[in-house]
């Protein structure tokens, strides 16, 4: 088992430090997985930072498009057993999907979900939002089950990961709200904010409310996620981990009073290595 020191000192490799430096609370969770899958975990983890900072490394939607076919096309080349193309990211990419054969359809669904970002406008309905979640942070922590070659007869694991790779991203849209508004984007669906407050940088009532049916839903998640304990293996516990920084975060907002733009609610948790490490400790999160 990993030690608290270990989830901010241990970096193996070059993509552990890209997940060190740029997703902080994955890295965190990640060193929780035995050592010789933890450089799987990275290279999941660095691939979803790719497809994340694509809409911020554009200043035109076409050229997020382009970038996104760009990885397309790198998996279907990868799939089509053709050497993979010379990317810091694509190269160890294309030995974890041939090592562990990782779905081709999770992954494509991930670079498709990532569309969503380069609209000027969020999602219609929250409906459309669990999609959105669903294929990013659902789909990678599906995939993360993989990298680590968890056993899942029952398929609990399975389920249990995606209700925390929703929640856990349910949770990180409302934390960057602030951050987004100042780009003019949101997440916020409109049928939760048909007025756009989430642009404005402030807390409206109406904004309030519609960040505490997020945050409910995401708590429902790790409920969810929670009653299947007794049927996951305890190997998956580094993907279920993420729930516990992500808890951290709905407390942060619930005690904001759901003001999305209020400064404390992105403040790190210093107690975040040693949460994770009771968690670990008692095998459930």
């Amino acid at each position: 088992m990993a030690s608290v020191a270990e989830t901010e000192t241990s970096t193996p490799s070059s993509l552990a430090a890209l997940v060190r430096q740029h997703d902080r609370d994955r890295f965190a969770t990640a060193v929780f997985a035995p050592e010789h899958n933890r450089e799987n975990l990275f290279t999941l983890y660095a691939f979803n930072y790719e497809l994340a900072k694509v809409r911020e490394n554009v200043r035109e939607p076409m050229m997020g498009r382009i970038r996104l076919q760009w990885w397309r096309d790198t998996l279907a080349e990868i799939a089509a057993g053709q050497p993979p193309r010379r990317h810091e990211v694509a190269e160890p990419l294309a030995r974890a999907i041939r090592a562990l054969h990782l779905s081709q359809s999770a992954l494509t669904r991930m670079i498709d979900a990532r569309e969503q970002d380069l609209l000027p406008d969020p999602p219609t309905t929250f409906t459309q939002l669990e999609d959105y979640v669903d294929a990013t942070g659902g789909g990678l922590n599906f995939l993360a089950l993989q990298a680590l070659a968890v056993k899942d007869n029952k398929g609990a694991a399975a389920t249990a990961a995606r209700h925390i790779g929703v929640g856990y991203a349910l949770a990180g849209v409302l934390r960057a709200t602030a951050f987004n508004a100042r780009f003019g984007r949101s997440l916020i669906p409109m049928e939760l904010d048909p007025s756009r407050h989430a642009l404005g940088g402030k807390a409206t009532k109406a904004l309030r409310e519609a960040a505490a049916a997020i945050a409910e839903a995401a708590q429902t998640r790790f409920e969810k996620a929670r009653a299947l304990s007794d049927e996951v293996p305890e190997a998956a516990l580094p993907v279920l981990l993420p729930a516990v920084v992500a808890e951290r975060w709905l407390a942060q907002i619930d005690g904001a009073g759901y003001d999305l733009f209020a400064p404390r609610i992105v403040r790190p948790d210093p107690w975040r290595g040693l949460r994770l490490f009771l968690a670990a400790r008692r095998g459930r999160i």
